[in-house]
């Protein structure tokens, strides 16, 4: 008679769980991704995986359904890690997207195969087809059409920009939500749209911002004493309004009260403003006499805003110029010398924009010229954001000393630095209030905004004109712009921004999606420290070397001085030498580093791995003891 043995049962029985658990572990995984399919949790300081309030609205607003075609070459990027992650986020915020708009966002991923029907469609649709390495293309961008036939695409999704995302295929929704062509209103004293040049009789071509705006929207011209604004106009480009003076011919007229009172009831009613005033406008010639040119830098080329602004609680000063020694451009001052800076004509750089604004986020550098700072009074109710800024090494200065002066260097005899950086552009926002309360009872009149709107200022004009920031040729009877700053975009983007409702302009920028990691940043500043430290080193060894050599070539006869000795020799063998070891000693920390970061980067992933198996299988062995206790009560009840 046989006996079964007890340990080899238990040996099966054992073995037979760890079966069970592994297949729960994998059963688990694979159904979350199923049923969490685009769930998250989101633990990020800024909320860079919640939707923005701004795009639920514009959601809530489809009237009818919009067809998105999401395109994606997921094979031909298998080999590109960081294509395949964002492309991952991409698609799981078009999918939430989809789901949050009751059906109106029909959603369709598309992996477009070389030569294949769906790449000859994102083709048609204007999607860009990037090469890389290996030869073959990446298509990687969004193509969108609404039920009257409309069409708005995303090139191509640039990794660069994915803290854009969310605010790039939104304003790409909304556009195909409203059909109509925006108006925009254009109130200015310069030449922006063109027109007839007297002294050369010949036309003006638009300045290419201009031109560029037209292409997208309805520039309608506003007389500089129109006494209202048409209610079609939503975006209202104010440029360089004057104040009254007295010029060269005389008294020079300014925006009357009935304007002013016009603008003043626009903004309190909700219409957006974009405001460029100016110290120095270079391009005005409204107040210089044509018979006696060279009396033309006299003539007051200011503009000013002084009513509206005492309204706003914003401060400007006409008659002063931001000047700023770092960021001034090299500017030829005088036929046959090197360029100096001209510390009035300013090119910013990264560390002088907003990048938490969508208008500056991208931009690498503008151009200004002659530009004044704004600051808002500690009385206003009003915020002011900060778009555009000098450097800390900028002061105001006269507009005068700017107009005649004759090199840098006298002004830098004078130039003591602002504590802070002076604003050259900024978004003022909140409630506004009328300067004009004597009006009140007057029909119409608004006295505050019901609801918080947006006023864009810049402290110059000569931003939008052409000569700062681009380059335009002649081709084939075509005008080429070929731009060297962002002055362009920087005004674009601001129109799309403003032009959109408070839904659009709400969606803020998420940022670069980047993780800090403490210990890896630690262990990279230690190891920078050290090669500082070994190269510090081998520095001095070479100027003691250097030294060494000197006193011995000059211990040495006239008649010897271009023989090396045998001394001269050795020091430099010994150098020689030890440079070999130090750059040896460089490498080793460079690479140390490198492998204590790949191995740090194996164990998390290690205890990841072992943390998410660990959590499943303490919660099956929880389970199976729970239903065998529950067995046993229920056996012995029985």
């Amino acid at each position: 008679m046989s006996t079964s043995n007890p340990l080899t049962g238990k040996r099966s029985v054992g073995m037979m769980s760890l079966v069970i658990l592994a297949a729960i572990f994998l059963g688990v995984v694979l159904l979350s991704q199923i049923i969490f399919r685009g769930a998250r949790l989101d633990l990020t300081d800024a909320k860079q995986y919640t939707l923005n309030a701004g795009t639920k609205s514009i959601l809530k607003k489809i009237p009818e359904p919009i067809n998105l075609y999401y395109f994606f070459s997921q094979k031909n990027t298998a080999s590109l890690p960081q294509y395949q992650a964002y492309a991952t986020r991409v698609r799981e915020l078009l999918e939430e997207m989809s789901e949050r708009s009751d059906g109106k966002l029909k959603l369709t991923v598309i992996d477009p195969q070389p030569f294949s029907e769906e790449e000859d469609r994102a083709v048609a649709y204007g999607l860009q087809q990037v090469p890389f390495g290996s030869g073959e293309t990446i298509t990687f961008g969004l193509a969108a059409t609404n039920s009257t036939g409309q069409q708005a695409t995303v090139p191509f999704f640039q990794v660069e920009k994915e803290g854009f995302l969310e605010y790039d295929i939104a304003k790409m929704v909304q556009s195909l939500i409203a059909v109509d062509k925006q108006v925009i209103g254009v109130m200015s004293n310069l030449p922006m749209s063109g027109g007839f040049d007297a002294a050369t009789q010949r036309p003006n071509q638009p300045w290419v911002i201009y031109a560029q705006l037209s292409e997208r929207f309805e520039m309608r011209q506003v007389e500089m004493d129109a006494k209202t604004i048409d209610p079609e106009i939503k975006l209202l480009m104010l440029v360089h309004p004057k104040v009254a003076s007295n010029g060269p011919q005389g008294p020079m007229p300014g925006l009357s009260d009935d304007t002013l009172y016009a603008i003043d009831q626009f903004v309190l009613k909700g219409g957006r403003l974009m405001l460029f005033v100016d110290p120095i406008a270079t391009q005005d010639t409204s107040g210089a006499d044509p018979s006696n040119p060279s009396m033309a830098m006299f003539a007051d080329r200011s503009s000013d805003l002084p009513k509206l602004f005492k309204a706003w609680g914003i401060s400007f000063d006409p008659t002063k110029v931001v000047a700023d020694r770092r960021l001034g451009v090299p500017v030829q001052f005088e036929q046959g010398k090197e360029p100096e800076k001209h510390p009035a004509i300013l090119g910013l750089g990264e560390s002088e924009m907003d990048h938490l604004d969508v208008a500056t986020a991208d931009l690498e550098s503008i151009n200004l010229d002659s530009a004044g700072s704004f600051t808002l009074d500690a009385s206003s109710k009003l915020k002011l954001t900060t778009l555009l800024k000098s450097s800390n090494d900028a002061m105001p200065v006269s507009a005068e000393q700017i107009k005649f002066m004759r090199s840098p260097s006298e002004l830098m005899k004078t130039f003591t630095p602002a504590k802070e950086p002076l604003i050259l552009a900024a978004n003022l926002s909140g409630k506004f209030t009328s300067a004009f309360p004597e009006k009140s009872a007057e029909l119409g009149y608004v006295g505050t905004s019901k609801e918080d709107n947006t006023v864009f200022l810049v402290g110059d004009t000569d931003v939008l004109t052409d000569r700062v920031w681009v380059s335009v040729q002649a081709f084939m009877n075509q005008q080429i712009a070929n731009p060297f700053a962002n002055n362009g975009e920087f005004i674009v983007n601001t129109v799309d921004k403003l032009s959109g409702d408070n839904d659009l302009i709400s969606i803020r920028s998420r940022g670069k999606l980047k993780t800090s990691f403490t210990r890896v940043d630690q262990m990279r500043l230690d190891a920078d420290a050290a090669l500082r430290e070994t190269e510090q080193s081998l520095q001095a060894e070479l100027e003691e070397t250097e030294r060494k050599l000197t006193e011995l070539q000059q211990a040495k006869s006239a008649d010897k001085q271009m023989i090396i000795s045998a001394e001269q020799q050795q020091e430099l063998q010994n150098f020689q030498k030890r440079r070999v070891e130090v750059r040896k000693q460089l490498r080793d920390v460079r690479r140390s580093l490198d492998t204590q970061i790949e191995r740090l980067g194996v164990w998390v992933k290690f205890w990841g791995t072992f943390a998410a198996a660990l959590v499943v299988v303490i919660f099956a062995v929880f389970y199976f003891r729970r239903r065998n206790a529950l067995r046993r009560t229920s056996a012995a009840k029985a």
